[in-house]
């Protein structure tokens, strides 16, 4: 156990702006299953298990959905999977209609190395090669009309990123949602893929990685004629029956990087990782976009509040914005942030909720936008998504209605500094914890608190993703951890008119412990007037890379230290009446 003593200063981002009107919602969920496939055969013609050579060798699966009856050239929608999508699968002919209704051939091809796919699975190993030659196939056949437009969400995602500093010339445009697992280093984000925030690993991989990097998985031998290996595709699933895990008893396995192998996995992706820091060199050597790159393709971005990826998804976007690698790809990106958790876009509907928390009419029309950015560039079509269209959209929690502005941070913010003011005693909820635009006068008690390891803070909601229920993301109150006496908690009197907070969150702590290293979490909260403390996001840092983290140092007992956690990221409207708040402890787990 070590105690700490802690003064803070804390700024935040503080905009008031007037709303605009959500575009209208399109439904595509309302087909069965059936009635989507059924519809798919009177209108496209499908070629599956269509094997597509690569510059070593290897052959890559995919499926091949064309119009009926289309005159002309077609342009090309592209999805990458790591997922047992190809074959007939329900998303993917969802997403096939979707696209052959519109007048567009669609591709959605296996990763290396998964399921019909030859070679060897890398997690994000090759996307800039494999997906430059995918490119360069569709652009080749004779019904291409030599544009490709790349789509998906998280692992369909994050292999456009690095594929976009390639400037491929058929490569026109591309919409990556949620696709922080794609970015390496951007800004003041060194998160290598969302395997870590702050230099702490998060859980999300472990359980990630044993569902999905699996080495005992089955795959077909190369060089099978192309009716075998369809055959085998309709007739087998190829899918991993793996056990079930309680992850709330295994996650507290130590050593950590036994986690995996103590489940009798054989060694993986993750004992590979594990033993990295986030700046260790082999994060180079894979797929993963770093901010030293150039930007060669026009994007529309969709995120999420409550994604795991929503800070270094928008600090990615102001990159893309700002490289002069090719001036009409950084002059045209859009970005769409919504409140859904990972990828749920399709929940943006009246009467939506996130956690505890009612945040009315989210709805948005994702896929008008999605396609409506396709026509722009793979059709010609400037009218279907006009130059007029707000190069940011976001949805304002609390006050419950879509924004519009010409960037992120807002033009209009402005910075806001408050301070974390205990007096010695801002210990959990009952405390006299004060978030306070006055600085604390010299000399003022700083406070303390003795975190044990062995009793860890429970995450509850907050931003997160894809890791078996462990943690369910989202808007969850946060007054049962606030109760403990290792947590920190600072609020304000109750406002006496709205304040909103949009744009990029700082933290700065000063601290002191009597441990060589730790980790520092902190939460932004808004708290209702009947004390339900409503979380809007999250940052944790772990101490000893306070100076880089190429350069960890740990701590000295009695030395005050600054620590600069990574941004948070949100838009919420604290409403007359409400509070806001700032935990601060040493986990999030």
């Amino acid at each position: 156990m070590s105690p700490k003593r802690i003064g803070l200063t804390f700024s935040l981002i503080a905009f008031l702006a007037a709303a605009a009107a959500p575009a209208d919602a399109q439904d595509v969920s309302k087909y069965s299953e059936d009635a989507v496939r059924q519809e798919l055969a009177d209108k496209a013609l499908m070629e599956t298990i269509v094997m597509v050579p690569m510059r070593d060798g290897v052959s890559l699966a995919a499926n091949v959905y064309r119009p009926k009856n289309a005159r002309g050239w077609l342009p090309t929608i592209l999805s990458k999977t790591p997922y047992n999508e190809v074959g007939d699968f329900a998303r993917t002919n969802r997403e096939a209609l979707k696209a052959v209704s519109r007048g567009y051939a669609y591709v959605v091809q296996s990763e290396r190395g998964r399921y019909f796919s030859e070679g060897e699975y890398e997690i994000l190993g090759r996307p800039q090669t494999d997906g430059y030659d995918t490119l360069s196939w569709i652009a080749r056949q004779p019904w291409s009309n030599g544009k490709v437009g790349t789509l998906g969400c998280s692992s369909t995602a994050e292999w456009q990123l690095a594929l976009a500093a390639l400037n491929h010339p058929a490569h026109a445009a591309m919409v990556p949602m949620a696709a922080g697992a794609g970015i390496g280093k951007v800004g003041r984000f060194q998160e290598q893929g969302n395997w870590y925030t702050g230099g702490v690993p998060r859980s999300l991989f472990f359980v990630w990685l044993y569902g999905v990097d699996n080495p005992l998985r089955a795959q077909l031998p190369a060089g099978l004629d192309p009716a075998t290996r369809s055959r085998i595709a309709r007739y087998n699933d190829l899918n991993a029956k793996k056990p079930t895990v309680d992850w709330t008893r295994q996650i507290r396995h130590l050593p950590v990087d036994e986690m995996l192998s103590d489940l009798g996995e054989p060694p993986a992706t993750f004992e590979k990782f594990i033993g990295r820091t986030p700046a260790d060199p082999a994060w180079r050597q894979g797929g993963l976009y770093h901010d030293d790159a150039g930007w060669g393709v026009p994007a529309l971005w969709f995120n999420s509040w409550y994604d795991v990826s929503i800070g270094p998804n928008m600090e990615l976007f102001n990159h893309a914005r700002g490289t002069r690698t090719d001036r009409e790809a950084s002059d045209n990106q859009y970005v769409v942030v919504a409140p859904n958790n990972h990828c749920a876009f399709s929940a943006l509907k009246p009467g939506f909720t996130s956690g505890d928390r009612s945040l009315g009419d989210p709805s948005f029309d994702v896929d008008g936008a999605v396609f409506g950015w396709f026509d722009r560039w793979l059709k010609g079509d400037a009218k279907a998504f006009p130059a007029s269209t707000p190069r940011v959209r976001y949805y304002t929690m609390g006050e419950n209605a879509w924004k519009a502005g010409a960037q992120w941070p807002p033009r209009e913010a402005k910075t806001v500094r408050m301070y974390l003011r205990g007096g010695g005693d801002a210990n959990s909820l009952y405390g006299d914890g004060k978030l306070s635009r006055a600085a604390p006068p010299r000399g003022e008690a700083a406070d303390s608190y003795v975190y044990d390891p062995n009793s860890p803070v429970q995450t509850i909601g907050g931003g997160d993703c894809c890791n078996g229920g462990l943690v369910v993301a989202g808007a969850f109150d946060q007054r049962p951890i606030e109760a403990r006496r290792d947590v920190l908690v600072y609020t304000t009197d109750p406002l006496s008119e709205p304040m909103e907070v949009s744009g990029f969150v700082d933290a700065v702590l000063k601290v002191s412990s009597d441990a060589r290293d730790t980790d520092f979490a902190v939460k932004l909260v808004d708290v209702a007037p009947d004390g339900t403390a409503y979380i809007l996001a999250d940052t944790i840092f772990r101490a000893r890379y306070r100076n880089g983290y190429d350069r960890p140092e740990p701590m000295r007992p009695g030395t005050v230290y600054t620590i600069r956690p990574t941004p948070m990221t949100t838009s919420n409207r604290f409403a007359k009446g409400h509070r806001i708040r700032v935990e601060v402890t040493s986990s999030n787990f």
